[in-house]
């Protein structure tokens, strides 16, 4: 059977497109595009990146008749349990509309179909960044009118902890893992028997400090601040994505560059540096408290996983808690990828999207 797939990742400025052969990428590029082209709706976007892949594509002389799937990555959708799901309309019509959010990573699923549906081949995603299996005592706050939410690195995370149980051989649903994924934000999860019950949302300013996110604040500052008159809304979000963490304290985001200014002697970048250490070590910490201390594993993965200044001075603080692996970078094609192939070899099942979050059902005893 052929196993011919195209994956694309769209982000704000770019496209990234991936043919593989089964497990082997046989053609990667990256399409970038200027920001008038892409700083219209959703709707105007799609119709453009569209045209671009299928020119891109045609100049590569890549047969697209003989693409068996396509893959796009997943955008802001309904919380889902992880796996493979299989573009369909109501996805569609979340994506574009934008019903729980817009982002780049909403055209991943739309290119998939149009395309998919042009050649008449099936579109899907695979763990978008909206999966949600925490456990109903990981939702609960100090405040009934807020609930802790599941927004993390899923794609990355999953297809790491499946990997690294491959090499092991052990069935990843039968591993109590804790996956720390660190890029331009940092999340980190503890996976008990194939979910992720716990996570810090990284998006909304939880857990560790990152290159560009401010992570958790102290609340009651944090309040006078929004209080104050010195920042207006939008201003505020971005301190919390975007523009705060080490991007706030040095003004890079660049590890390469602050790991050159702290070789150059500068203390500061030094501390903050080791500031971000500590406090990834105590989320990792924190995780393993969530498992009763019964870890398989902690993998170090993403970016800043190739840092071994960092990863020295966090694996320092929590190599007690179990062995630490470090995996880094983020193969988000290939892991697209290793998605749809899990189904087409009848590895897993392809879930459909739509109705209800599922993870009361599918709750994990955590003893």
């Amino acid at each position: 059977m052929s196993e011919r797939i195209l994956t694309i990742n769209p982000g704000s400025t770019s496209t990234k497109i991936g043919i593989f052969d089964g497990t082997e990428q046989v053609f990667t590029k990256t399409l970038r595009h200027s920001a008038e082209a892409v700083g219209g709706p959703l709707s105007d976007q799609l119709n453009i990146r569209r045209q671009v892949v299928l020119d891109v594509l045609a100049q590569e002389r890549i047969e697209l008749k003989a693409l068996t799937a396509i893959v796009g990555r997943g955008g802001l959708l309904r919380p889902l349990v992880s796996g493979t799901y299989q573009v369909n309309q109501e996805m569609r019509d979340d994506l574009l509309n934008g019903t729980f959010g817009v982002h780049a990573s909403n055209l991943g699923g739309l290119l998939a179909d149009e395309i998919g549906q042009s050649l008449s081949i099936p579109a899907f995603i695979v763990d978008p960044v909206v999966v949600d299996e925490l456990e109903p005592i990981a939702r609960i706050t100090g405040l009934p009118e807020l609930e802790r939410k599941s927004i993390f690195h899923a794609l990355n995370q999953k297809a790491v902890a499946k990997r690294y149980a491959k090499d092991i051989e052990t069935p990843y649903e039968q591993l109590r893992l804790i996956v720390a994924h660190m890029g331009g934000g940092i999340t980190v999860g503890a996976h008990l028997n194939g979910r992720v019950i716990d996570v810090n949302n990284g998006l909304d300013g939880e857990g560790a400090f990152s290159p560009e996110r401010s992570g958790s604040l102290p609340v009651g500052q944090l309040v006078e601040l929004c209080y104050s008159t010195k920042y207006k809304l939008e201003e505020m979000k971005r301190l919390v994505v975007g523009s705060g963490g080490l991007v706030a304290h040095l003004g890079t985001y660049d590890a390469v560059e602050i790991e050159r200014r702290i070789d150059d002697g500068d203390e500061k970048a030094a501390l903050l540096y080791d500031a971000m250490a500590y406090r990834v070590a105590k989320e990792i910490a924190a995780q393993s408290a969530v498992l009763y201390g019964q870890v398989d594993a902690i993998l170090l993965t993403g970016g800043l996983a190739y840092s071994d200044r960092l990863t020295s001075a966090i694996e320092e603080r929590i190599a007690h808690l179990g062995s630490v692996v470090r995996i880094p970078g983020e193969d988000e094609l290939r892991a697209l990828a290793e998605g749809v192939l899990r189904v087409l070899r009848n590895e897993e099942q392809v879930k459909e999207y739509g109705g209800e979050p599922t993870w009361l059902e599918n709750s994990t005893s955590l003893s």
